[in-house]
């Protein structure tokens, strides 16, 4: 079965430093980029982390200090990256609350913009949790009928979980094949953020998931502390968490429309002489 896609979809994943979004990094990336008529382009380097990768998180990945020195930082690898997703949806295995988050955080910090508007993301781990409750190794054999070879490799883990999601609309035909559908099932509950940090009420208000305003919305408390935007902007919160603070405290200083559009339209015939 092929994806029903309308636009391009990249498929990627991430070995890192660790697993803090907001102080880890990438040493190493690959991107499978599909398109709408089946055509695929990858892409996988390994990255400089600027940073000391920790033992434990080489025994995970193999990736090493001495592997990296000499490549290329996030820093310098940014464009082409964002060359690649860019007006794209987005999918991998637990990728809403990893790879997708840290990969806003590179970028942002290499000085360009990040956003989900307009895009899906697509979380393969959240699919198969749902269904069958397992991890990527035992998804590959499950679905595939293979041994995922070179497990913890980026390259390895964007392949496998690209024809994991193949596999998993072939044996569920309950599972709506197109990116919106996906999207909505593989994700847990609407966030603002990516950290969820930030969450969405049944009124499609932004909440605080955390802290002494946990569950109260986030204009309601801006309201009553003014100053608590301010502090999450200067504490050690990921970039894209206080970039959607900045929008909605922008949001609450715009000017507001209160005219009706019945006073809307008389000023407009007031204003052209109409009848």
């Amino acid at each position: 079965m092929n994806l029903n896609l309308k636009k391009p979809i990249v498929f990627f994943d991430l070995e890192t430093t660790g697993v803090n979004i907001a102080t880890d990094r990438i040493v190493e990336i690959s991107i499978l980029k599909v398109f709408p008529n089946g055509n695929k382009e990858s892409k996988t380097w390994l990255v400089n982390p600027e940073m000391e990768i920790p033992k434990e998180s080489s025994e995970i990945h193999g990736i090493t200090n001495e592997q990296v020195s000499t490549e290329p930082t996030f820093k310098e690898l940014a464009q082409k990256v964002n060359e690649m997703v860019v007006g794209c949806d987005l999918a991998g295995f637990n990728s809403n609350r990893f790879d997708i988050p840290l990969l806003a955080e590179e970028l942002m910090r290499a000085g360009i913009d990040f956003d989900m508007k307009n895009r899906k993301a697509i979380d393969v781990q959240v699919i198969f949790h749902k269904k069958e409750q397992r991890t990527l190794g035992a998804g590959y054999q499950f679905y595939c009928g293979k041994e995922l070879e070179g497990a913890h490799g980026a390259e390895a883990d964007t392949n496998a979980t690209y024809e994991i999601l193949l596999a998993q609309l072939d044996k569920y035909p309950d599972l709506e094949n197109s990116v919106a559908a996906l999207s909505e099932f593989s994700t847990h509950g609407e966030r603002a953020d990516f950290a969820g940090f930030i969450l969405m009420n049944d009124e499609k208000q932004e909440i605080f998931s955390f802290g002494k305003y946990k569950g109260r919305t986030v204009e309601e408390v801006f309201i009553e502390n003014p100053g608590y935007n301010n502090w999450i902007q200067n504490a050690d919160f990921p970039l894209y968490t206080k970039k959607v603070l900045r929008e909605i405290k922008e949001r609450m200083s715009a000017p507001k429309d209160t005219m009706s559009d019945a006073e809307k339209l008389q000023a407009l015939q007031q204003k052209f002489n109409l009848r």
